[in-house]
Parts: structure tokens; C-alpha cells; sequence
């Protein structure tokens, strides 16, 4: 699952933006450029970054959007998925329905 997950996503999927510049085209009606832009100006990273799985591993890290544990390394003070996703939902701006419902049922609306 994993490995057809990582390649259907694009991109390298969350190794790099894949995932992220996919829920912009999901949510945001998007186009891929236009949806890469986006992406890379939240990240404060140029385009060409979202591709590289380095530069993207220390953006990931570093603003808390979730790593692929398998994958890479994560450690107990690194958010967990559905933190990773409410960091997600934040800095790119956009409503993540796990998100939104973890805030209803939790009573953070």
C-alpha cells in the first residue's frame, strides 16, 4: 500500500509536496501549477524544492507537516498524523475534513 500510495501521489509523495499540492487541486480547485505555486509560497520554498526529497524531508520537519516513518526516521517530539494534518490544514489555509471534525467533536470550533 505504501509504495502505491508514494508513487499515485505524485511528486514523490509526502517524501516531498506531492500530498500537499494534491489537496490544493482537491480543494482548492486547483491546477498543478497553480497548485505548486501556492504550495511552494506557504512553505516559503521555491518550486524546484517541492521536488527535492531532501530540502522537502527539512521543510516537513521543520514546520511539523509529517513524515513517512517507514521511510525516515521520526521521533516521539515529531507531531503524529493527525497533528501533522491540523499544521497542514493551518499553513496552507484550507479545510481538512479529519480535521475539521476532530475540532467539532473535541468542541475547538
Amino acid at each position: 500500500m505504501h509504495a502505491a500510495h508514494a508513487i499515485a501521489s505524485g511528486m514523490g509523495g509526502m517524501r516531498t509536496a506531492g500530498d500537499l499540492v494534491g489537496r490544493t487541486q482537491m480543494t482548492l480547485g486547483m491546477r498543478l501549477k497553480d497548485g505548486k505555486r501556492y504550495v511552494a509560497e506557504k512553505l516559503g520554498v521555491s518550486e524546484l524544492d517541492l521536488v527535492d526529497p531532501i530540502v522537502m524531508r527539512e521543510v516537513r520537519r521543520e514546520l511539523g507537516l509529517g513524515l513517512i516513518p517507514v521511510e525516515q526516521g521520526s521521533f516521539p517530539d515529531e507531531p503524529g498524523a493527525i497533528e501533522a494534518k491540523f499544521n497542514i490544514s493551518r499553513l496552507l489555509d484550507i479545510p481538512i475534513n479529519s480535521v475539521e471534525r476532530f475540532k467539532a467533536r473535541a468542541g475547538l470550533d
